[in-house]
C-alpha cells in the first residue's frame, strides 16, 4: 500500500513537472542599464573570445568546438561566445538579448543523433570545471540559430543565439519569423526539456564581458556584456 502511494505520488509529481511546471514563463523586467542580456536561464559553462577558426572549447582529447561547429556556419571576424546550460529544472523559454529584428532562423539536424547532456548537468550541479568537458552534444545535437540584427551603443550589431536540443528534446520552437521586430528581453522561443543556449557576438574592443564560467544567469534580466 505504501509503495503504491509513493509510486502514485512520484508519478503525479513527474506529470506535474513535465506538463505544467516545466512550461512556466514568469514575467521578466529587463534592467534599465545598457547591456546585452542573457537569452537563457541556467549556468554559464564557457566564456571565450575567439579568432576565426580558433577553438571555443576542447571537449575531450581529439575533439574541439569552433564557432562553425556550434553555429554550423561562420563569419570571418573575432567573436565572443557564451555558453549557458539549462537543466531540466530551469525555465526553458528564451529571450532576446537586445532590441532587434530577426535576420534568419536556421535549423540544423543532429549529426548522428541527439545525445544526453548528463555530464554537463552534473558538472554544473557540483561546480566542477570545466563544465563542458566530455560534452559532445555541443557539436553533435540538433540546433536552431537565430540571428538578431539591431544596434548597440549606436552601431549596427548582428548577434546569434544558438538553441541546442538534448536527447530528450521534444522540439525547438521559434516564435518570430525573419523580418519581425523583437523587443529587448521578449520571449522569442523555447526548447523542451534539458538543453543549452549559446550567445555569439562579433567582438568589439569596447565590450566589457560580465559573464564568468559558473555564473547563474536569468533570461531577460542578467547582463552578460556591457
Amino acid at each position: 500500500m505504501i509503495a503504491a502511494l509513493l509510486g502514485g505520488g512520484a508519478l503525479a509529481g513527474y506529470l506535474f513537472w513535465r506538463h505544467v511546471w516545466f512550461f512556466r514563463n514568469p514575467e521578466r523586467a529587463p534592467p534599465e542599464a545598457e547591456g546585452i542580456l542573457s537569452p537563457a536561464d541556467g549556468t554559464v559553462v564557457y566564456v571565450k573570445k575567439v579568432a576565426p577558426g580558433e577553438d571555443v572549447v576542447v571537449i575531450k582529447q581529439g575533439l574541439s568546438a569552433t564557432v562553425k561547429d556550434i553555429m554550423r556556419e561562420d563569419f570571418d571576424q573575432p567573436k565572443l561566445v557564451i555558453g549557458i546550460f539549462m537543466s531540466p529544472f530551469d525555465i526553458h523559454y528564451n529571450r532576446a538579448p537586445f532590441a532587434a529584428k530577426v535576420g534568419f532562423v536556421h535549423r540544423h539536424p543532429a549529426i548522428g543523433g541527439n545525445l544526453f547532456m548528463t555530464e554537463m548537468h552534473w558538472r554544473s550541479l557540483i561546480g566542477m570545471a570545466p563544465r563542458y568537458a566530455g560534452s559532445v552534444h555541443i557539436v553533435q545535437n540538433e540546433r536552431a540559430v537565430t540571428q538578431f540584427v539591431g544596434t548597440y551603443r549606436g552601431e549596427p550589431l548582428a548577434a546569434y543565439v544558438v538553441q541546442i536540443g538534448a536527447r530528450t528534446v521534444n522540439g525547438i520552437e521559434s516564435y518570430y519569423a525573419p523580418g519581425q521586430s523583437v523587443a529587448r528581453a521578449a520571449t522569442f522561443g523555447m526548447i523542451r526539456v534539458g538543453s543549452q543556449v549559446d550567445l555569439i557576438l562579433p567582438w568589439r574592443d569596447g565590450f566589457e564581458v560580465i559573464a564568468r564560467e559558473g555564473d547563474r544567469v536569468v533570461a531577460g534580466e542578467t547582463i552578460l556584456v556591457r
